[in-house]
């Protein structure tokens, strides 16, 4: 389940070691059978593997893997080691133990890691002291009458001769729940099964985070913060329809009834209450609660040899409480959401890079308390914050913020304070759980002053401002001669050589990675820019081959102004990324006011000429399908994977270029805007394209990345129908204009999307694949961003990871056909 984002929020599992040499002993382990470090039991199906292993992060670094041994169950036929479950999580096995280690069937009839050089049990099942969905008649079982077996489901079983089930990991469960296995309570034995989180990606131990039944009567599922009851961060009742908070498994039933991925259901009785979802045996699939308290239900891709995350809740990876530790910020939009507080370190970094974020930060520099106001401590202020769990009231209110700041400086305990509306919050001890607005999920006009050593911030910080050092006085004046000299320098060689940010015409690179061409070359690889490939608004395209044989395109930028702006917004949204679907940038060129941008050549053109074209080729739907995946992974890319969020503004046919296996690349990036991880919107002049811009364009608001998703959906449908979406149509009265989305909308609520393919087609197009681009489209132009999927959704949609509702119609759609 993957945010509706996200943080995607795409999920890779870590990797895991296994022993080299595996001896495989089918499903059942028999009593009396050895079982060592190195043997499996694989399950009938082949689909699941118990044996021992050691968890790794999958990287090289010898600190990424643990140093400790584990039985579990994983995934038999997926090369990534993934486990499901996890039986001696607070007990690992020690490396040089790991010869003396056996799985067993004991005299009693338990399932028990036995290390056999100091004959101590390292894990057992307790059947005798576990209370278990079936009623034990005998006191005692031996070792004559019972057998382990690992069924195709991924559930390891303690069954008698008579087949009745003494024991299953299915009721005994670590992060994860697998198809046909339950969540929730048991009423009759009290039996409760929870999903709590690893401590990190290479600790299955008990971790920071629980999903769970309440057993009280309740009925209700919640989410919480291990160790600290009354934090609940999501819950979700039966009884309160009207709650927002709803965990993964039911967020499953507000989804299409027609997905085939999963199946999940509810059920409340007398003796039981429970979650479970079911899953066609073919798919590999698991709902499991990460290190960092988000639930998340993983499926496996056979074509991307990867687990794909196809919903997640909490969407915002900061809602969990405390989920980044004490002293440190989370921001929901930011790759990654932590980091400490002004003037904090990581307590342990190498934990943080195993997701292990419990120390959080700590100090740089302790604190001087004298508890009074002589302290030299200040306040830092971090602005636009949501506030920290478990502010303290003062006995008298303070009058102003001065009040407030002296109430908490002289509070040795103290170590924050905020002050708005003309009330005073301190807050004793570690700050947990201090989330920065980011727009979208967390909005916030709150300010916390934070409690520091003088030395670690400016002097400015605190009220009464002092008075420079001299030293520093004279460093300042040093470094801005130096920094006037060298402008004066790079002035000189500019106007010397006439090169863009170059200082010797010897010098082939550009500081964005890309060749920084002359322009009498370019000029003999145009043949004098003779060859014209198109225009556009901001200049013309040629086709020229460099010294190297090399086809490229060059476009010249027309207008010196105009020109100048789109050269720099092209450059710098292409000059650092490197993706299949996006048009590689070879290099530019800047002479005098001349502009040029060079890139390689397509040598099918543009999409629009193979749709709306008589003389283009006729893109079947096979093409037409693998285009609309391409482009929508280009713009994941740009949204959610680039170092800074990259909005492109103009995506139209016109900008989708074809290579010569008609691999789409997103091209023309002159209007791109780019936006910081800190950010979610960027206010910015008018651009795109008539007939493909979002709604919030004529509003004026600040834009996000939600209005390529509105233009990719505008896209989608001249894909699907091979026609403008606003053209002229003959009637037999006179001509008139349609809005054709407004007819694919009503067609895809009728039933019939047959009738809006492109009739060059034929007839032959997969009907599946069409019903799933135009709803993907229909839901894209919704006129509220909101409502509108991420494209990494529309990915995951299009690659049939996902399903969506029926879209409802656009009320700005709905008001052109009233």
């Amino acid at each position: 389940m993957a945010t509706l984002h996200m943080f995607l929020g795409l999920l890779l599992l870590s990797m895991h070691t296994i022993p080299p040499s595996i001896a495989t002993k089918d499903d059942t382990l028999a009593p009396g059978q050895p079982f060592a470090v190195g043997d499996k039991l694989v399950s009938s199906n082949g689909k699941f593997a118990l044996g021992f292993f050691q968890p790794s992060a999958g990287n090289t670094s010898k600190s990424s893997t643990s140093p400790h041994w584990y039985l579990a169950i994983w995934f038999n036929k997926i090369h990534v080691i993934t486990p499901v479950w996890v039986a001696n999580r607070e007990t690992p096995i020690a490396g040089p133990d790991l010869r003396a280690t056996q799985l067993q069937v004991s005299e009693d009839g338990n399932l028990v890691v036995l290390n056999n050089a100091t004959q101590s049990v390292v894990w057992s099942t307790n059947i005798t002291n576990t209370r278990t969905n079936t009623n034990i008649s005998n006191a005692r079982t031996n070792t004559s009458n019972t057998r382990a077996i690992l069924l195709g489901s991924g559930n390891l079983v303690i069954e008698s001769l008579s087949s009745e089930v003494l024991w299953q990991s299915f009721d005994d469960p670590t992060d994860v729940l697998l198809p046909g296995a339950k969540i929730g309570w048991n009423k009759v034995t009290g039996l409760n099964r929870l999903g709590i989180s690893w401590k990190s990606r290479i600790d299955p131990g008990l971790g920071s985070f629980s999903v769970g039944l309440v057993t009280n009567g309740t009925r209700m599922v919640t989410a919480r913060r291990r160790g600290y009851p009354s934090e609940v961060y999501w819950w979700w009742s039966p009884d309160d329809h009207s709650s927002m908070q709803i965990p993964a498994i039911t967020k499953l039933l507000q989804m299409s009834p027609q997905t085939s991925m999963v199946v999940p259901e509810y059920v409340n009785n007398r003796e039981e209450e429970y979650y479970m979802y079911t899953s066609p045996d073919e798919i590999s699939s698991f709902l499991f609660m990460d290190v960092f308290g988000q639930a998340r239900l993983n499926v496996w891709s056979q074509d991307n040899q990867a687990w794909h995350s196809i919903y997640v809740n909490p969407a915002d990876p900061c809602t969990p409480y405390a989920a980044c530790g004490p002293f440190t910020v989370c921001t929901g939009s930011s790759h990654p959401p932590c980091e400490c507080v002004e003037s904090f370190s990581r307590t342990s970094p190498q934990d943080w890079e195993l997701g292990d974020r419990t120390g959080g930060c700590s100090r740089n520099t302790p604190l001087d308390c004298n508890g009074n106001r002589s302290s030299t401590d200040v306040f830092h202020p971090i602005a636009r914050v949501a506030l920290p769990y478990g502010p303290q009231s003062l006995q008298h209110a303070p009058a102003n913020r001065s009040e407030c700041e002296w109430a908490c400086l002289t509070n040795c305990s103290c170590t924050a304070y905020s002050y708005h509306d003309s009330k005073c919050s301190v807050w004793q001890g570690e700050l947990f759980s201090v989330n920065k607005d980011d727009g979208i999920e967390i909005s916030s006009e709150y300010t916390l002053y934070i409690r520091l050593a003088a030395g670690d911030v400016p002097s400015s910080t605190r009220d009464g401002k002092r008075k420079p050092a001299a030293g520093a006085v004279i460093a300042a004046s040093v470094i801005s001669f130096g920094l006037l000299m060298l402008m004066l320098l790079l002035v000189i060689l500019r106007n010397r050589f006439n090169w863009c940010g170059m200082s010797s015409q010897d010098t082939n690179q550009g500081s964005v990675g890309v060749v920084a061409f002359r322009y009498a070359d370019l000029g003999r690889a145009t043949k004098n820019f003779s060859v014209k490939l198109g225009a556009g608004g901001f200049g013309t395209v040629f086709k020229g081959v460099l010294s190297d044989l090399t086809s490229v395109a060059v476009k010249r930028l027309e207008g010196a102004r105009q020109g100048e702006k789109q050269f720099r917004a092209e450059v710098s949204a292409l000059g650092l990324i490197q993706h299949i679907n996006l048009v590689k940038l070879v290099g530019f060129c800047c002479h005098g006011d001349k502009r040029l941008l060079v890139y390689e050549h397509m040598c099918n053109g543009s999409l629009d000429s193979h749709l709306f074209q008589s003389n283009g080729i006729v893109l079947n739907w096979s093409t037409r399908y693998q285009i609309a995946i391409g482009v929508a992974r280009g713009l994941s890319y740009l949204h959610q994977s680039c170092r800074e969020c990259i909005i492109h503004c103009d995506i139209k046919p016109e900008n989708v270029l074809l290579d010569e296996s008609f691999v789409p690349k997103i091209a023309d990036f002159g209007l791109a805007s780019v936006i910081g991880r800190d950010f979610s919107r960027v206010l910015t002049t008018f651009r795109g394209t008539t007939g493909y811009l979002a709604p919030e364009w004529l509003s004026g608001v600040a834009i996000t990345s939600k209005v390529d998703v509105y233009s990719f959906g505008m896209v989608l449908i001249e894909i699907i129908s091979g026609r403008r979406n606003a053209s002229v149509v003959n009637t037999s009265s006179n001509d008139h204009v349609t809005f054709f989305p407004v007819q694919a909308i009503n067609k895809l609520h009728e039933g019939d999307v047959q009738s809006l393919v492109d009739p060059e087609l034929h007839g032959d197009f997969n009907l599946d694949e069409v019903e799933r681009v135009c709803n993907v489209a229909c839901w894209c132009i919704q006129d509220n961003e909101l409502e509108r999927p991420t494209m990494g959704e529309v990915v995951r949609v299009l690659e049939g990871l996902m399903e969506l509702d029926m879209p409802p119609m656009p009320r700005l759609l709905a008001a052109i056909t009233t």
